[in-house]
């Protein structure tokens, strides 16, 4: 709720934009609270927020009647097309970044208490105990036919909205929508642009005071998505846990990473690797990112330094209020 809060905060909105009508949907979909405005449509928001929930009710890792929630509860399942689908992607996303997104580490999450916000430090060998669940090759796909090993459980939680947003995007292209903002918890969908010709700008939390931003990025149909560690966590004996896991550890990611925003054209891609190249540090995102290029990042550390992939440099601004040392990453 607190990337939420300060997401809707940050997005800057037009009103009496020149659009010939605009409408707007606030609900709760996805464990989280979303916002969707669009420009020039009337019923293009609700068909939206409808697809969003019948998403919602295939993928929920704690809803025992979803496709996941029942694969997760008999080890075997048959999907639906979309499901199998989505879920294939995602074990690619977790194969090509060497499972830093492992959709498998649910069993861990819930151990920390992030699901049921009963809130706990496992002991070693809890935790090595449950890292033997924790592997998304145990996952498999045969068609439409998933199985996962005994005691392996998935929560597509890193990719679920980003995937949504996607779905968003479509809609909105096949009923010829001009423009809109969609935040999806903190995934946020910028389309078209605004009258006046210029990009939307999308704002970047400030991790001390999540009802600030440090700076805001300028994009036009691109999708932001961004994982902090200031967005679930608590605190024992004066260290801080996220809810961020690194799935090597079985540990909450502990490597100097203060936030992650991604940008690209690709929701599911931006979701997936906000949460990635959190865990994978500053060393391993500049790799994978020169191994890819069809994304660009913005990556905050505890040493107030702040890296620019060089593709989104002209694109982002930097509040007057910050002095944090920007350093671009090159080709």
């Amino acid at each position: 709720m607190k990337k939420l809060i300060c997401i809707l905060l940050c997005l800057v909105f037009l009103s009496g934009c020149g659009y010939a009508s605009s409408t707007s949907e606030s609900f709760e979909s996805m464990d989280t609270f979303m916002k969707i405005d669009i420009y020039g449509s009337e019923d293009v928001a609700a068909k939206i927020r409808a697809e969003i929930e019948r998403l919602d009710g295939l993928l929920s890792a704690q809803d025992d009647e979803s496709e996941i929630g029942r694969l997760n509860k008999n080890s075997t399942a048959e999907l639906s097309e979309e499901t199998s689908d989505l879920l294939a992607k995602s074990l690619e996303l977790c194969n090509d970044t060497d499972g830093a997104l492992d959709i498998s580490v649910y069993p861990l999450v819930e151990a920390w208490g992030f699901i049921d916000k009963n809130y706990r430090v496992p002991d070693d060998d809890e935790i090595k105990d449950l890292l033997k669940y924790a592997d998304y090759r145990k996952i498999t796909l045969d068609g439409n036919s998933a199985s996962a090993g005994s005691g392996v459980r998935l929560d597509l939680g890193a990719v679920a909205k980003g995937y949504a947003a996607d779905r968003a995007v479509g809609i909105m292209k096949e009923n010829n929508v001009r423009a809109g903002i969609l935040n999806l918890g903190g995934t946020v969908a910028a389309v078209g642009e605004k009258p006046d010709g210029s990009k939307w700008r999308v704002g970047i939390c400030d991790p001390e005071n999540t009802a600030s931003y440090f700076g805001a990025v300028s994009v036009s149909d691109r999708i932001v998505a961004t994982s902090g560690n200031y967005e679930r966590y608590f605190e024992r004996d004066g260290k801080r846990y996220c809810h961020i896991i690194d799935p090597k550890t079985g540990y909450p990611a502990d490597n100097g990473t203060v936030s992650v925003t991604v940008i690209s054209d690709s929701g599911l891609l931006s979701d997936a690797l906000s949460t990635a190249l959190f865990v994978m540090g500053i060393d391993g995102a500049k790799k994978y990112w020169r191994d890819h290029r069809d994304f660009e990042f913005i990556l905050l550390d505890d040493k107030n330094n702040l890296w620019l992939t060089e593709g989104i440099e002209a694109d982002f601004k930097l509040n007057a209020d910050y002095d944090y040392n920007i350093k671009t990453i090159k080709a």
